[in-house]
């Protein structure tokens, strides 16, 4: 270490604190104007946003403050020995958090569309080639995080048992009254009724035009996202209504989509549902794109949800005919793998987990970590659900009832 070049790792190291505080500063700009989106009216100045996925803004962030302590440590063993860690413990943390996090978070606050608008014009080409590095991160530490999750009690259910605690029939089911389920809404937030992104219908404007008018003929939607490459991209959000006249002949172009587009609205996903709903007629808008709190998109909410939510409830007949439920004589239900566990709950008064899959057959398979077999029975809460059959790796038919005796934490 005699010929350690001192004068070009110093320079490294002044580098990648002032990246660090770069990405910092973007990314605290980006928090600070989607804090702000939420009061932004359809004919407010469109607000500048991310034109790169903001998982490798982070692992971008990250690596160079972790690349400045380690030089900045070497450095430091080579001038003081023995006493060089502490040296560059110390003197690396208060560098690093004056230069690459209070300050550039202050700066933010102050100028956030100008940094913003920066960032996008230096780190849109090299954050986009480097993603595929933050999403293989990204997936590992979700896999990591799966043993934590909760799962349901599994019981393998013998041929000649037969169940002695049934739910009521279905012309006695017990519904909670309306009135509580509004007074409820100050506790039901937006994530517990969003579409997630998965099942989200957009249009995205990297397709060829002719696909993009294939699918707006298809669709059966008002209004749906519009977007380059994936939904955290989200660029505005169509009006379906008024650009029909122009799908029979085949002569939509993307400027007359955008034409008929307009800003999207961006909801934070802690936000309750009442308050949602007087968002919803204070910005005279009927689609929100719900975000976390790093302004990842998790899915839509639209007034029509949070309404079915105190509607729902009188719908009494509806629900019964629901074509994924199937009635037994004997009080028990046959209800198909596809139906969304939300519409389960409020069809037929029941308290499923839904805060994690969306589907009935979502909810086994993440039970059960696997493809059942038909005869496995499953026992979530009140609820015993036993597999009749699967196919194509999947549920396809569920048998539930429900037991008289209270919930079980699970």
């Amino acid at each position: 270490m005699d010929d350690l070049p001192i004068g070009p790792m110093l320079a490294v190291v002044t580098l990648l604190i002032l990246w660090s505080g770069l990405f910092t500063a973007i990314e605290a700009a980006h928090q600070h104007l989607l804090a702000q989106r939420t009061a932004t009216r359809s004919s407010d100045k469109p607000v500048a946003k991310l034109s790169f996925p903001l998982a490798s803004l982070i692992f971008c962030n990250t690596l160079c403050r972790a690349l400045a302590v380690v030089i900045s440590t070497l450095l430091a063993i080579f001038t003081w020995a023995e006493n060089g860690p502490w040296v560059a413990c110390l003197g690396a943390g208060v560098i690093l958090l004056v230069f690459s996090d209070y300050l550039p978070r202050a700066l933010a606050t102050r100028y956030p569309d100008a940094i913003l608008a920066q960032g996008n014009n230096l780190l849109r080409v090299p954050l986009k080639i480097i993603y595929p590095a933050a999403w293989l991160l990204n997936s590992i530490s979700q896999l990591l995080t799966r043993p934590f999750a909760r799962k349901a009690k599994v019981v393998q259910r013998s041929e000649d048992e037969t169940p002695t605690e049934r739910q009521d029939t279905p012309e006695t089911v017990s519904r909670p009254h309306p009135l509580p389920g509004i007074h409820a809404l100050d506790n039901i937030t937006v994530n517990d009724i969003l579409v997630p992104r998965s099942d989200v219908d957009g249009i995205n404007l990297d397709d060829p035009i002719g696909e993009i008018i294939e699918q707006l003929r298809h669709n059966k939607r008002t209004r749906l996202p519009v977007f380059h490459s994936d939904i955290n991209q989200v660029e505005a959000v169509l009006n379906t209504r008024h650009i029909l006249h122009l799908l029979p002949d085949a002569s939509l172009t993307r400027e007359a989509l955008l034409a008929a587009s307009h800003e999207p609205y961006f909801v934070p996903e802690s936000t309750p549902l009442q308050l949602q709903l007087l968002n919803f007629h204070k910005q005279q808008r009927r689609l929100g794109m719900v975000v976390d709190e790093y302004g990842e998109v998790l899915g839509i909410v639209t007034l029509e949800d949070i309404l079915e939510e105190i509607v729902g409830e009188f719908e009494s007949q509806h629900s019964l005919d629901n074509p994924h439920i199937h009635p037994q004589a004997d009080g028990r239900l046959v209800i198909d793998g596809a139906a969304s566990i939300r519409e389960l709950n409020k069809s037929l008064g029941w308290h499923l987990p839904s805060d994690g899959p969306k589907t009935l057959n979502g909810l086994v398979t993440e039970a059960l970590e696997t493809i059942p077999e038909s005869a496995v029975c499953l026992k979530i809460g009140r609820y015993r659900l036993e597999i009749l059959e699967t196919e194509d790796n999947r549920v396809t038919r569920v048998l539930i009832w429900q037991t008289s005796s209270m919930p079980v934490i699970i």
